[in-house]
């Protein structure tokens, strides 16, 4: 059935969703009544024409600035540089970060061909070289994942950002609370030994 094979098609072009997974979501939305099939159609039409990416950060918005960067009580002065969207909603989940944001869309991966012309490092650097003085970033915490990827794509930036006068931090790693010495892997008990605290 065509109409069957267009929506299965269409929905295994979504990230880490195969042929297989693609035909269960199909006949999911087909088993329920055509009102659901509706409102995730309507639901789409509304987020495709009315979501875009905030003009500062790139995070997601419905006017020109995101609820972030349009919040007067964050800390514009201190930015932290994440690789996806759902990255930032993890930091704000923690309620231990009260600045702004910069999102990459990704991080370096050059077998992939995702340079740095693929990512908003352009924007960031656009941002540093455009500031406002009374939001000057006096700090910039990169918060990219502790994998090959993550960490290739940090040094880059580093060496974009030494340019300019301002702090560079990097996430701290090592031991997740609640974590067991015994299973944890060699380069995150490595990193947690170089990096450890005063007590």
């Amino acid at each position: 059935m065509k109409d069957l094979e267009a929506l299965v098609h269409e929905l295994g072009k979504l990230p880490s969703i195969g042929e297989k997974t693609a035909l269960r979501l199909a006949l999911h939305i087909l088993r329920q009544p055509e009102e659901y099939g509706k409102r995730i159609a309507a639901a789409l039409n509304d987020t495709i024409g009315r979501v875009h990416f905030c003009d500062t950060c790139q995070n997601l918005a419905t006017a020109s600035l995101c609820s972030i960067c349009n919040n007067p009580s964050r800390d514009a002065s201190l930015v932290c540089v994440v690789e996806d969207i759902a990255d930032l909603q993890a930091i704000e989940r923690s309620n231990s970060f009260n600045g702004r944001y910069h999102v990459l869309h990704g991080a370096l991966s050059p077998i992939d061909g995702i340079g740095p012309n693929e990512l908003k490092i352009g924007e960031l650097k656009k941002r540093l070289e455009t500031q406002d003085p009374e939001e000057q970033v006096h700090e910039i915490i990169l918060a990219t994942n502790s994998n090959v990827n993550g960490d290739a794509t940090a040094v880059y930036l580093s060496q974009i950002i030494r340019a300019y006068p301002i702090k560079l931090t990097k996430l701290a790693s090592g031991i997740p609370v609640g974590g067991h010495l015994e299973f944890t892997d060699q380069q995150t008990l490595a990193q947690a030994i170089n990096r450890r605290l005063e007590f």
